[in-house]
């Protein structure tokens, strides 16, 4: 198709006038085969350049330029307004096949990209999330220094008297008392005899 229309172009015009880039191809429009009468355009650099209209569900679209200016640049199409992700270079007497799939809302390739809207407001803070779990438990402290003595305490009172004793056996039965002391008596006079001799003894 593309040869054909190629053809049908004047020579006459080619001696005076840059070859132009023919598209054809089929036209499609959120799906469906687009409605004849539908306007199919070609866009370089955010400004149209060639329109033409669909005829039972195909377009043959010619981008012409009086130079070549238009030489490695990206036409982009639209159908009816909706963009299509289809795009070609231009070429100088190019001619392709290219079946274009538009989608409404889609501002398509062809305008030029807007400026960034402005950073919004921070939104509110979210709520406060669950607790964790509980973490482990930490290593043992140091051993602290020993505490201060404690005041001493007061005297108790005095306990309550204990119970009396059992009787001890009874003693065997001694000497007469006079006997044992008149023997004790000269017991004494004896040492002290003995005493006197023996310093006596000692002096002479």
């Amino acid at each position: 198709m593309a040869l054909a229309l190629l053809l049908a172009i004047p020579t006459a015009a080619f001696a005076q006038r840059v070859p132009p880039h023919v598209f054809v191809g089929s036209v499609t429009l959120d799906g469906a085969t687009a409605a004849d009468g539908a306007a199919v355009t070609a866009w370089i650099g955010g400004e149209q350049v060639a329109a033409t209209t669909a005829s039972s569900g195909s377009y043959s679209l010619i981008v012409d330029q009086q130079d070549a200016s238009f030489a490695g640049e990206t036409v982009s199409f639209k159908v009816s307004g909706a963009g299509t992700a289809e795009t070609a270079e231009w070429v100088q007497g190019g001619g392709d096949e290219l079946n274009l799939v538009a989608t409404t809302g889609s501002a398509g390739g062809g305008g030029e990209q807007g400026a960034t809207g402005a950073v919004g407001a921070v939104g509110p803070a979210g709520p406060r999330g669950a607790a964790g779990p509980e973490g482990p438990a930490g290593p043992a402290g140091a051993t602290g220094p020993a505490g201060a003595p404690g005041a001493a305490g007061s005297d108790g009172n005095d306990g309550s008297a204990g119970s009396a004793g059992v009787a001890g056996a009874a003693g065997t039965d001694g000497g007469g008392g006079a006997l044992g002391i008149v023997a004790l008596i000269v017991a004494i006079v004896a040492l002290v005899a003995a005493g006197g001799a023996f310093m006596t003894g000692r002096r002479s």
